[in-house]
């Protein structure tokens, strides 16, 4: 990355652009575009909100839904070992198109996977926004080296933040479309997957899938970060996690330019007492309990829309936000047991239901032994009385044993295995 932009080895994003005068500029010769976008969400967010009842269940495999950011170049040999406790199957790797002498330490990384699917996103610089001819022999070179380990690629991240170099939908659309012409000429077994906007801004989103270029998406990516409203069944706008969710399915219907699957390919919470590490102020950061619950619970929420085929946790290995701690050895935090736990108990199962009352929430998955039924409560504590001791799983893979279960928000997890 070139001045005014640098990247933040901390917190793995850019930091913030200083040059207000620099900024002001760009946004200015981008005036048109962000005009666009702004009636773009007035044009299409109203029709994709009396369509969300409309919306028919994938039947998204339950397996496939726990996913995993990785850096391949931060502790690879601790991360592999990892991964192997973790058994999920499908990773997200971010490529930094602004290093390419790093490809070859990717794909030796790579190279020692197994088993698992790989999704790749191209992150871009400045420099890559500017200068068509650097990005399509970025792409290229990109495309040849890691195709033979995934064929999904999400082009371009966070598209509506400046800090990352983009300051308008249409500069973006612009980025995409050297992809797709590459595509179309060398690698058509590829999947080209965007817009990757950040938050819940979707007159972004609206705007590039009901883009005039030409442009159209294989699948579509969201960063659905919810931490700044707290827990995900928490409102922003009158809308929860799933009702985000189902926005997001609904503007990707109606679109004559994107189709499903849809992915969350970023999302965490900041950790407190963590910065320079954590990616927000304190303001939005929870302790680390918190973040194993939530994690769990916007897993099961996303399972419940039946409309998002892989959310990406950000990430393994991170101080400020990751399943691991890697500053003083490589210390694994309660939500890598949670997830752990999570993605055994997902494996061959089939959603069945979601029940909510108030902050009371119990889930239904249909195991081949059985009914997984899984309780939490969101910011109160409730006891449900059962006719029996019964054995219960904790968040975290404890078993035990109770005929009165205090429910927390915490996720809890009973299997009532049929019997002959």
């Amino acid at each position: 990355m070139k001045a005014p932009f640098a990247w933040d080895p901390h917190s793995d994003q850019p930091y913030q652009l200083k040059d207000r005068d620099y900024k002001k500029s760009m946004r200015k010769k981008q005036l048109f575009s962000l005009i666009k976008s702004v009636l773009a969400g007035v044009v299409f967010l109203p029709p994709a909100m009396l369509a969300m009842p409309l919306l028919q269940k994938r039947r998204v495999q339950s397996e496939t839904l726990p996913g995993l950011v990785v850096d391949p170049l931060r502790e690879p040999e601790a991360t592999l070992e990892a991964l192997g406790a973790l058994r999920i199957r499908r990773l997200l790797v971010r490529i930094k198109l602004w290093e390419p002498h790093r490809l070859d330490e990717i794909t030796a990384f790579l190279d020692r996977l197994k088993e698992q699917d790989i999704f790749f996103v191209l992150m871009q610089d400045r420099e890559h926004v500017e200068d068509e001819t650097l990005r399509r022999r970025s792409f290229e070179r990109c495309f040849e080296a890691l195709s033979p380990y995934g064929n999904r690629f999400q082009i371009g991240t966070t598209i509506n933040r400046a800090k990352w170099g983009f300051f308008s939908v249409d500069e973006y659309l612009r980025f995409f479309k050297t992809a797709q012409r590459l595509k179309a000429e060398s690698f058509s077994q590829l999947q080209l997957i965007g817009p990757s906007v950040i938050d819940f801004e979707y007159h972004f989103t609206a705007h590039a899938l009901f883009n005039l270029s030409g442009v159209r998406f294989d699948a579509v990516s969201s960063l659905l970060y919810v931490d700044r409203r707290g827990a995900p069944e928490n409102l922003q706008a009158g809308c929860d996690l799933p009702c985000k969710i189902n926005l997001l399915s609904a503007l990707t219907m109606l679109s004559p330019r994107a189709r499903a699957p849809l992915y969350v390919t970023e999302t965490n919470w900041p950790l407190s007492g963590t910065a320079p590490y954590a990616p927000t102020s304190e303001k939005e950061c929870v302790d680390e309990e918190t973040h194993a619950s939530y994690m769990v619970r916007y897993y099961l929420l996303a399972l419940a829309s039946q409309q998002i085929e892989t959310v990406f946790w950000h990430q393994l290995v991170a101080p400020g936000y990751g399943l691991i701690d890697h500053r003083d050895g490589f210390r694994k935090r309660p939500a890598f047991s949670a997830l752990a736990v999570l993605t055994d108990l997902l494996r061959h199962s089939r959603y069945v239901a979601l029940r909510q009352e108030r902050d009371r929430f119990e889930m239904f998955l249909q195991k081949p032994d059985g009914m997984l039924r899984i309780f939490w409560a969101n910011g109160t504590t409730y006891r449900r009385q059962f006719a029996e001791v019964t054995e219960f799983i904790d968040r975290d893979g404890r078993p035990f044993r109770t005929d009165r279960l205090t429910v927390t928000d915490a996720p809890v997890y009973l299997l009532e295995k049929e019997t002959e």
